[in-house]
């Protein structure tokens, strides 16, 4: 966003310019909340469209001659009924967008410049319909399709890491906002002795860019990674990982809510370490001891959290990461669908939206390496003998759910056939082939029983799970299975 100091400079710049563009809009006294809230939407994309840094919306120039006339506009006094005219554009303006209200005086006269950050990763709209500018004119994008293609194509283009989270800001800046000790720390490379050499890393590792004459844009791979205070981002902000605590089984009572404020690999073992100490613990005798042990383990914990942060589609608005906690299981979401079924979670190579961010929480050792994360979830839940995690897709969202410890009596038959399957998965991974024995020992079935792990194995592979290693050898005793995919 532009500083007070650039204020006068960048408007003579506008003045001396021979028309009007897509991007920038010139109004005196014009101040009609419904039209404010349309010509937004369509600077905004029009801004995105011609790859601008931010459309502007100007009161106190004369559209045709560009004379500096003055407004007797005051926007943070002006209001929509009883609402506040900015809070009535933000809650209207759909996906929020970040705009800056610039009131100041020019030649003596009162300007006011609306500076509106381009779209992003959808077009914008305004009480639900998206607008554009066509020359100098605002229309609807639906009459324009080969401009909304066009918008479309570019959004797909550039990813979230390299899109922009603040723009603008002075050196003094970047280092209170991002927590540069932590990137430093995280990645073993020596703190260097000056300012500059410190900014110069993290434009290497693209947090920043540097524009010149101490100004620099904040990208959201640095934000994101490495903030001090998400809520300093404005469109971050609700990615923060929220962690809920309930009393019992269900959502009826909340104990305990709180949000995280730091980036995500600035604040992840604290994050981790929080939700750890929320776990419910049980009683287990070892050895004529007594000894409290967490409801799931710490290493399956720390992989899905990793997992929802990195495999988030934060293209979706208003929702982020989150982890609830109730009395018999943990439940960690992340907005957005999966990009591999999650039938293929064990043995896929997993696909990310957001490589650049995954890479580099592979390099600083918070997550695994490809495909080797819910490997260990479900091999530690196995360890334990647990029942089996659940990977399921909810609207939009994908949940992960780890279960408490549950005596095999109690598991129903879902239950049973999931542990089975993801058994199964994980012996094939391994080179191994499932058998009866196995099964087994991962379900913490005696020997004596083994009929109950026959009928577990009957049963997933008429719901088509597994399937027998060898079709051709009719002996149920040394018979081996493997998943359905195999």
């Amino acid at each position: 966003m532009l500083r007070p100091s650039q204020l006068p400079v960048t408007l003579k710049q506008f003045i001396a310019m021979p028309r009007e563009t897509e991007w920038l809009e010139f109004k005196c006294d014009f101040q009609n909340p419904e039209e404010i809230g349309e010509y937004m939407s369509a600077l905004s994309n029009s801004a995105a469209l011609h790859r601008k840094e931010a459309g502007f919306l100007i009161w106190g120039i004369a559209d045709d001659t560009h004379e500096v006339v003055g407004t007797h506009f005051q926007p943070r006094q002006a209001k929509k009924g009883n609402e506040e005219l900015e809070n009535w554009l933000l809650r209207l303006l759909q996906p929020r967008i970040n705009f800056s209200i610039h009131e100041f005086d020019y030649d003596g006269k009162h300007i006011v410049i609306f500076e509106i950050l381009p779209a992003s990763h959808t077009p914008v709209r305004f009480k639900g319909t998206r607008y554009i500018r066509i020359g100098t004119y605002k229309k609807k994008l639906k009459d324009y399709p080969e401009k909304e293609r066009e918008l479309w194509a570019l959004f797909s283009e550039r990813p979230f890491e390299n899109r922009i989270a603040q723009r603008g800001v002075t050196s003094d800046d970047v280092l209170m906002r991002i927590d540069y000790p932590a990137y430093f720390d995280l990645t073993g490379i020596r703190l260097p002795d000056n300012r500059a050499g410190i900014l110069s890393r993290l434009e290497q590792e693209k947090f920043i860019i540097n524009k010149g004459e101490d100004c620099f844009d904040i990208t959201n791979l640095g934000a994101i990674l490495f903030a001090k205070n998400l809520a300093d981002f404005q469109t971050l902000s609700r990615k923060a990982l929220r962690v809920i605590l309930y009393r019992g089984i269900n959502r009826i009572e909340t104990i305990r809510e709180q949000a995280g404020a730091r980036g995500y690999a600035a604040g992840h073992e604290g994050a981790v370490s929080f939700i750890n100490q929320q776990l419910p613990q049980n009683e287990e005798i070892r050895q004529a001891l007594r000894e409290e042990v967490r409801m799931v383990p710490d290493v399956a914990v720390r992989e899905l959290v990793a997992n929802a942060i990195i495999h988030q589609d934060f293209n979706l608005s208003g929702t982020g990461p989150m982890v609830e906690i109730f009395s018999d299981r943990i439940e960690i979401t992340n907005p957005g669908s999966p990009l591999i079924d999650t039938l293929r979670f064990i043995d896929g190579p997993p696909r990310s939206r957001n490589e650049t961010l995954a890479s580099f929480m592979r390099r600083i050792n918070i997550c695994e390496e490809r495909g080797s994360g819910i490997d260990k979830v479900v091999s530690s839940v196995e360890l334990y003998q647990l029942p089996a995690p659940d990977f399921i897709v909810t609207g939009d969202h994908t949940k992960a759910i780890l279960y408490a410890r549950k005596d095999f009596a109690k598991m129903d038959k879902n239950d049973r056939i999931r542990a089975c399957y993801q058994h199964a998965c994980l012996r094939y991974v391994s080179s191994q082939q499932m058998n009866n024995e196995s099964l087994r020992n991962r379900m913490g079935i005696e020997d004596k029983s083994y009929p109950m792990a026959s009928r577990i194995i009957k049963d997933s592979i008429e719901a088509e799970l597994i399937k027998p290693y060898d079709p051709e050898n009719k002996s149920r005793k040394h018979a081996k299975y493997i998943p359905f995919w195999a």
